[in-house]
């Protein structure tokens, strides 16, 4: 028609605009894959399809999309449940907390609500992410959580894990590898496994093979397997998606299906270290329910030389988060690890090693009833400089010492360190203090001492120098707990019948937990006072006589504070 404007006139047609952006398309779409093909084969034989990162991508913003939190995974320990809670961006820092969470239990094929119980314990793991403890669910149950505003969270399709086969932690190294933690692979202590046995898989939906990334083992041990990271991961696109919580890591036996997995690499690691490192010597520790003797062992070590303190926390129901705070409050460099994994403590002392590397040029691996005793008043750095000269000095082991109740029947006030003053005489097994930099790859360690990289070595410090005294027997009220359970992977709880003549059981006391009759009086061959009146010397008060770990004295400066104030008035 004459007159009609052609809204095509000056411009180009869409038929052509449309054919240029489709071989645009095309071509980038050839040239990424030829560039990461290359890339990935050079670098690693690995499995890789390329529609995984869309999948992660589309993973992650879906999840940014919602508004409420969601489950991410339920682990079965032996006696509770771990849930683990992932909020989105949204709720970015904004937590339920334990009083607005509630467990709730149901019959299996039914959404109906039974019964709730109040958690056990709720903490943040991440910015993102919460653990909530649980207690056990009755047979024919099943478990969710809620808050006490809304129904419950939804489980459907959302695999409840066993915890006796489980990959359950994971890091990023420095060195492009990936150490991942397992349960259940029943390897032998102190033994390496063929490596070539084993690979690592990583993606998001291991129920689909065309999803997921694989490369293979440099080395297996006990509950530790280490794997080259893929190329693909190592890059910042897959960097920022792992920040976003998308990737999961876990392994696979030649022949075997793919253990199920709740891990999620951290990235940790990656961060720069320092020439200096921040500290000379470091603390780490596995406890449960520990936290009335916490503030003694922490002030003591203090005293001789140790500056920074991890806590790994393996499902503690007590006061430890409050007593923490009070001694960072007070100026004490310490922090708590959650590591609610059961009967793991060589995995955990791994991960802390890696996880002080960057910040401690030494770490001891001690337990909370376990105490240097330097002889002569010195600290734990004269010690380290004495020993400097040895070449490649890697590990330097100490004797351990063990203390009986002391004729004792009730805690004593004052701390182990002053009411434990009898022991017996020889001594029993060692703990090691240890540089991280000098660890085999394989990570593999006994809780006494680690396996060392060649050309490091280790030396055992001579008894007049510095030894440990433990008090491994105190006074039955404190000691039948450690027939809760033991905390390493290779030693028998002590209700078992298995391994009765062990070194780490209490001579002549069986599975029973069953006080007897001259328990107060028992492991007494040598009065040892040398470590109790160094203390009482070094902290007590000359106008209370207090010591600063009793509560006592807690109350007595609170009052003091509280007349000073009055008198400035």
């Amino acid at each position: 028609m004459k007159g009609r404007k052609k809204y095509n006139s000056g411009g180009i047609s869409w038929s052509t605009f449309f054919w240029c952006t489709l071989i645009v398309v095309i071509f980038s779409v050839l040239f990424t894959t030829f560039t990461f093909s290359s890339i990935r084969r050079f670098y690693f034989p690995e499995s890789f399809s390329h529609k995984t990162s869309s999948i992660w991508r589309n993973s992650i913003m879906q999840a940014k999309h919602e508004n409420s939190p969601t489950l991410r995974d339920i682990v079965m320990l032996p006696d509770q449940v771990l849930i683990f809670l992932n909020y989105p961006s949204s709720l970015f820092h904004h937590f339920h907390s334990q009083h607005e969470i509630q467990c709730v239990y149901f019959l299996v094929n039914s959404s109906k609500t039974r019964f709730t119980h109040t958690p056990i314990e709720v903490n943040v793991i991440q910015p993102y992410e919460q653990i909530i403890r649980c207690p056990m669910h009755p047979h024919g149950y099943t478990i969710s959580v809620a808050t006490k505003s809304k129904d419950p969270i939804p489980t459907k399709d959302l695999f409840i894990h066993n915890w006796e086969t489980l990959v359950y932690e994971a890091l990023y190294d420095r060195d492009y590898t990936t150490i991942v933690f397992v349960k259940g692979l029943n390897l032998r202590p102190e033994r390496l496994a063929e490596a070539s046995k084993f690979q690592c898989v990583f993606g998001y939906d291991f129920k689909n093979p065309k999803f997921i990334l694989s490369s293979e083992a440099v080395s297996v041990a006990q509950e530790i397997v280490r794997c080259r990271t893929p190329m693909s991961i190592l890059s910042g696109q897959a960097q920022a998606q792992a920040q976003a919580h998308a990737i999961k890591v876990s392994i696979k036996i030649n022949g075997g299906e793919i253990f199920p997995s709740i891990a999620k690499p951290s990235l940790e690691p990656y961060q720069n270290f320092p020439k200096q490192k921040a500290h000379k010597i470091c603390l780490c520790t596995m406890l449960r329910n520990q936290a009335r003797f916490l503030k003694e062992w922490v002030m003591y070590h203090g005293k001789v030389g140790i500056q920074r303190w991890f806590i790994y926390d393996n499902n503690s129901d007590d006061d430890i988060e409050k007593v923490i705070g009070i001694l960072q409050s007070i100026g004490y460099n310490i922090t708590r690890h959650l590591w609610p994994w059961v009967k793991t403590q060589e995995a955990g002392f791994a991960h802390c090693a890696l996880r002080a590397r960057s910040s401690c040029e030494w770490v001891g691996f001690i337990d909370v009833d376990e105490f240097f005793n330097i002889r002569g008043g010195g600290t734990l750095n004269k010690v380290i400089k004495l020993y400097s000269k040895v070449k490649n000095l890697g590990e330097i082991r100490t004797r351990c010492y063990s203390f009986g109740p002391s004729g004792l029947k009730k805690v004593p006030r004052e701390g182990v360190t002053v009411g434990y003053t009898c022991r017996l005489l020889g001594s029993e097994r060692h703990k090691s203090i240890i540089r991280p930099d000098a660890l085999n790859q394989s990570l593999i360690n006994v809780v006494h001492h680690f396996h060392l990289r060649t050309p490091f070595v280790a030396i055992e410090l001579e008894k007049g120098v510095m030894a440990i005294n433990h008090y491994k027997y105190q006074v039955w009220e404190v000691f039948k707990e450690k027939f809760y359970r033991r905390v390493s992977a290779f030693v028998a709880d002590w209700q078992e019948e298995n391994n009765v003549g062990s070194k780490d059981r209490a001579p002549g006391v069986g599975t029973k937990a069953v006080e007897p009759k001259d328990w107060s009086n028992r492991f007494c061959e040598v009065k040892d006072m040398r470590l109790r009146n160094w203390v009482l010397r070094n902290f007590r008060d000359r106008r209370t006589h207090l010591l600063p770990w009793e509560p006592e004295f807690e109350r007595h400066f609170k009052r003091r504070r509280r007349r000073n104030n009055i008198d400035r008035l």
